[in-house]
C-alpha cells in the first residue's frame, strides 16, 4: 500500500514535469516559427527592394542610351540621377566604356578610373546584384546600351546602391510583433497545460488521499472516480484491493478468534477434569485412570493443533525453505498408505491405490507427504463404515496428478468454497468426534501452492468426495 501511494504521488508530481515539457516544446516550436517568419519577411522585403531598384535602374539605363548621356552628359539625366539617389537613400555612379566615372551623386569619384570586377563584367553584358545585410544596403550594376558600333554593345555601366533601412525597420516591427505573439502563445500554452495536467492528476490525488485514509485504518472507504477509462480502471482496481484487504482483515480476525477458541477448548476440558479429580479425594483408582486418559487425549489434541499451526506458519512465510529433490512419487504414496491403512481397517474401510506409471518429480518430500496424508486421513475420518477409498497417481509430460476419492458423507455445495479456510468445519460436532483441527485442508492447499500446483474438490452430499491435485514434474522457483 505504501509503495502504491508513493508511485501515485510521483505520478502527481509529474504535473510539474508535464508543464516544463509543454513549455519547452511550445518554446521550441514558437522559436522555430519566429525565426522562419522573420527570415521569410526579410527575404521578401529585400527581394521587393531589389526588384524595385532593378526596374528603376533599367529605366535610367534606357534613358541614358536614348539621350547619349555618356557622350554629352545632359543635365536632365544628371538631375534624374540625383533625384533617384535621394529616393533610394543611396548613391549612383555612372561609368563609361573606358571605366571612367562620368557621374557620381556623391561627387567623390568624378573623372576617376573605377577598376571593379562587377563593372568590367557588366560592360561585358553581365548584371551584378549584391546584398549587404550587415551594412544595410543593396548594390546593383547594370550595363548602358548604345556604343558607337552596334546597338547591342554596352557603352558603360550604372552602379546603383540603395539603402535597406526602411526594409530593416519593417522587418524589426514584424519581429517584435511575432515575439510578443510568441510570449502570448507561450503564456496561453502554460495555462492550458496547467489546466489539463490538473484535470489529469486530480483523480490520482483522490486515490492518494484514499490510500492515506486506508493507511490510517479506515478500510470501509471506497473510491469513486469518473473521467478517463484508465482512471476508472485504477479506481475499480483500488476498490477491489480494498475489498480483498477487508476480507484478509476479517479472515485474520476470524483466524485469531478460532485459534483462541481451539486452544482454549482442550485447556478448559483439562481444567474441568483436573478440578473433578481434586474434588474427589477418595475417588477409585479406575476413575483416576479414566480422567487421566481423558486429560492425555486433550493434551495430544492441543499438541496437534499447535503442530498444525506451526506447519501453516512455516508454509505461509515467503522465505520458507523448500527442500527440493527428485522423488519417486509412487514410493512416497506407498509409504503414506502403509501408515494410514491400519487406521482405515479399524472401520472396515478398504483403501485401493492405482498407479498408472512410474512418476519422478522435483518436490519437497516432507511437505508433500504432509499434504497427501491430510487428504487421505480426511477420506478415512469422513467416510462411512465399511466404505472405500480410491487413491490414484498418474502423469503426463509436464504434471503429475493425485486423486483421492471416498464414499463418505460428502460436502454441501454451499460449503465447498470455504473448506480450505483455516478452522472451517462443515460439521463441527463430527469434526471434534474425529479429532480434526480444521487445518488439514488449509495445510494441503498451502503445500500444493508452494509447489506451484492446483488442488480442487468435487463432492455431493451422501455420495462422497474427490480431491484432485496437479503439480509440475519440475519445480518452478
Amino acid at each position: 500500500m505504501k509503495g502504491l501511494k508513493e508511485k501515485l504521488e510521483r505520478l502527481v508530481s509529474v504535473r510539474v514535469v508535464f508543464l516544463l515539457l509543454i513549455l519547452a516544446v511550445t518554446g521550441v516550436a514558437l522559436a522555430g516559427v519566429t525565426v522562419g517568419t522573420i527570415s521569410v519577411c526579410r527575404r521578401q522585403a529585400v527581394s521587393g527592394r531589389v526588384q524595385e531598384v532593378e526596374e528603376y535602374a533599367l529605366i535610367l539605363s534606357n534613358q541614358m542610351s536614348a539621350s547619349g548621356y555618356l557622350a554629352a552628359q545632359g543635365t536632365e539625366v544628371t538631375t534624374e540621377l540625383n533625384a533617384a539617389a535621394d529616393i533610394f537613400g543611396g548613391r549612383i555612379i555612372v561609368v563609361d566604356g573606358n571605366l571612367k566615372v562620368v557621374a557620381d551623386t556623391y561627387n567623390y569619384e568624378n573623372g576617376k578610373i573605377l577598376l571593379s570586377r562587377q563593372v568590367i563584367e557588366c560592360i561585358r553584358g553581365m548584371v551584378s546584384r549584391r546584398v549587404e545585410q550587415k551594412d544595410a544596403y543593396i548594390e546593383l550594376t547594370i550595363p548602358v546600351k548604345g556604343g558607337t558600333g552596334s546597338e547591342n554593345t554596352n557603352a558603360g555601366a550604372i552602379i546603383l546602391r540603395a539603402s535597406l533601412d526602411k526594409e530593416n525597420e519593417i522587418a524589426g516591427r514584424v519581429e517584435r510583433t511575432v515575439i510578443l505573439f510568441d510570449f502570448a502563445m507561450l503564456f496561453f500554452a502554460v495555462l492550458v497545460a496547467f489546466f489539463v495536467s490538473g484535470r489529469l492528476t486530480r483523480p490520482f490525488k483522490a486515490v492518494v488521499s484514499s490510500i492515506q485514509h486506508v493507511t490510517d485504518g479506515y478500510l470501509e472507504d471506497t473510491v469513486s472516480i469518473g473521467g478517463f477509462y484508465e482512471v476508472k480502471r485504477i479506481s475499480d482496481s483500488f476498490n477491489e484491493m480494498l475489498l480483498q484487504m477487508k476480507k484478509v482483515e476479517e479472515s485474520r480476525q476470524e483466524f485469531v478468534s478460532n485459534v483462541s477458541h481451539e486452544l482454549k477448548t482442550p485447556m478448559t476440558s483439562i481444567k474441568v477434569l483436573a478440578d473433578s479429580l481434586m474434588m474427589q479425594e477418595d475417588a477409585p483408582v479406575a476413575l483416576h485412570r479414566e480422567f487421566l486418559v481423558d486429560i492425555t487425549d486433550e493434551i495430544e489434541r492441543e499438541n496437534k493443533i499447535i503442530n498444525d499451526l506451526l506447519s501453516l506458519v512455516r508454509l505461509d512465510r515467503k522465505d520458507a525453505e523448500m527442500h527440493i529433490a527428485q522423488v519417486s512419487i509412487n514410493e512416497l504414496m506407498e509409504i503414506i498408505l502403509k501408515r494410514i491403512k491400519p487406521i482405515a481397517q479399524q472401520r472396515n474401510i478398504e483403501v485401493v491405490f492405482e498407479s498408472f506409471r512410474p512418476v519422478l518429480a522435483e518436490v519437497d518430500e516432507v511437505k508433500l507427504s504432509l499434504a497427501v496424508s491430510n487428504l487421505i486421513e480426511n477420506a478415512v475420518k469422513y467416510n462411512v463404515e465399511e466404505g472405500n477409498i480410491r487413491v490414484s497417481l498418474n502423469a503426463d509430460h509436464k504434471y503429475f496428478y493425485i486423486s483421492v476419492s471416498d464414499t463418505g458423507i460428502g460436502i454441501p455445495e454451499a460449503a465447498q468454497p470455504f473448506i480450505f479456510d483455516r478452522f472451517y468445519r462443515v460439521d463441527k460436532a463430527r469434526s471434534r468426534e474425529t479429532g480434526g483441527t480444521g487445518l488439514g485442508l488449509a495445510i494441503a492447499k498451502s503445500v500444493v501452492l508452494r509447489h506451484k500446483g492446483v488442488i480442487k474438490v468435487y463432492s455431493r452430499e451422501n455420495e462422497g468426495t474427490t480431491f484432485t491435485v496437479r503439480i509440475p514434474l519440475s519445480f518452478i522457483a
